[in-house]
């Protein structure tokens, strides 16, 4: 019998796992953080197409276990009939070759009897000999879809130890990206208050320069306004000389006071607080599907809408978190139309489509090989399950790049 061996997956073998890199930067961090999740979703989808591979191998080694006991029934009955057969020739219950001989009343009915004989031995023959045949083939059939099923479970096992390890890696780089965004932020602190008593120094160094600069035009100012002053005085003897004795001489004008001292340097201004993280945007509205397509993909679109906000879990297909197939699996489940739970596997269905001629429904699927797939609800937009620690949402289809293909899968 045919036998689907793992579903016909074949896969490359694995890399073997590189050590984490060490970014310097948050920057570098979310970018491997990034890659590592696209990594992560790539090696989801693997795994979904296996177990989908290892799930067939066990629904044929169940038939062949199935067509394996069947035919040993039938090979027992035979037996059993054959048995029956030659104990009624050896008891004489039944017609044997030497009774037709005493029994015959010609030569004609001898060969007549003999000949029926031969016919019911032959029958006899062939029977247990395509019970037996039946049986090795329904034997060997089991073994290989159990085979194929061991197979199948060895390389889930394998992609199920790879993705535990791109998790270590993942919280590895979100780790460093914490860490480093922290001392990012405390770097732009302290860099801000370096500039902040800078900007304050400079700006003392400056008051006191402006108080020196006064104070010199000052000094210099007063030694010219002093002889001016004592002037009249010099004068005002010899204008009172005629009428007779000498007045006594007046009082010195007192000189002029100094100047007022400058207003002291303003203290230094203190460090301006980092600026507070922005609040983050409220999520936007889940915009209504455009019309078209037919009733089941509009209720694919309803049913992928309802689940925005839930989470992404790995190799998940809901109720209540999903990966990227597994949510248009599930979509197009409440919509009576089975999907596999791989997003190359449901790039081969249903009926290509171009992207000027999208409709609500229509499956959308990126990167080469196909390693994601969302659900086209109109207006540029898709619903997604896009990858780790982000819930299900809606997209323009060009955020996720790398575009590749589309499929309709009703009307």
């Amino acid at each position: 019998m045919a036998l689907v061996a793992a579903g016909g997956v074949g896969l490359t073998p694995f890399p073997a796992a590189a050590d984490p890199q060490r970014p310097s930067t948050s920057q570098e961090a979310a970018q491997l953080i990034a890659a590592k999740a696209h990594d992560l979703e790539v090696l989801t989808e693997r795994f979904n197409e296996i177990r989908e591979g290892l799930k067939a191998a066990q629904e044929s080694a169940d038939r062949a276990a199935a067509e394996l006991a069947a035919a040993e029934a039938d090979l027992a009955e035979a037996q059993d009939r054959v048995r029956t057969v030659a104990r009624s020739a050896w008891t004489g219950s039944g017609l044997g070759t030497l009774e037709a001989m005493l029994t015959s009343e010609s030569a004609t009915d001898l060969m007549d009897r003999v000949g029926m004989l031969g016919t019911i031995a032959d029958h006899n023959n062939g029977v247990l000999g395509e019970a037996e045949a039946a049986g090795e083939d329904a034997d060997q059939a089991q073994a290989s879809a159990e085979q194929a099923a061991a197979e199948a479970q060895e390389q889930v096992d394998r992609v199920t130890a790879e993705r535990a390890r791109l998790d270590q890696q993942i919280a590895v780089y979100q780790a460093q990206y914490a860490r480093l965004s922290a001392e990012e932020q405390r770097a732009s602190r302290a860099a801000a208050e370096r500039h902040a008593i800078q900007q304050a120094a400079e700006a003392a160094e400056a008051a006191e320069a402006a108080e020196a600069a006064e104070a010199a035009e000052a000094a210099a100012a007063a030694p010219a306004q002093e002889p001016r002053a004592q002037q009249p005085r010099v004068q005002q003897p010899r204008a009172q000389e005629a009428p007779g004795a000498a007045a006594p001489a007046p009082a010195p004008v007192a000189a002029a006071p100094a100047p007022a001292p400058a207003a002291p340097a303003p203290a230094p201004a203190a460090p301006a607080p980092a600026p507070a993280a922005p609040a983050p945007a409220p999520a936007a509205p889940v915009p209504a599907p455009a019309g078209g397509g037919s009733s089941a993909a509009g209720v694919a679109v309803d049913t992928a809408l309802a689940q925005v906000g839930d989470p992404y879990v790995w190799a998940a297909a809901g109720p209540n978190a999903f990966d990227c197939s597994g949510l248009t699996q599930f979509a197009y489940a409440a919509a009576g139309i089975s999907l596999p739970h791989s997003s190359r596997m449901q790039s081969q269905m249903g009926t290509p489509v171009s992207r000027s001629a999208l409709q609500p429904g229509d499956l959308l699927f990126f990167y080469s090989p196909v390693s994601h797939v969302g659900m086209y609800i109109g207006n540029g937009q898709m619903v997604h399950a896009s990858t780790s620690g982000v819930p299900v949402k809606v997209a323009p289809i060009d955020s996720m790049g790398s575009f590749a293909s589309a499929r309709r899968m009703a009307g």
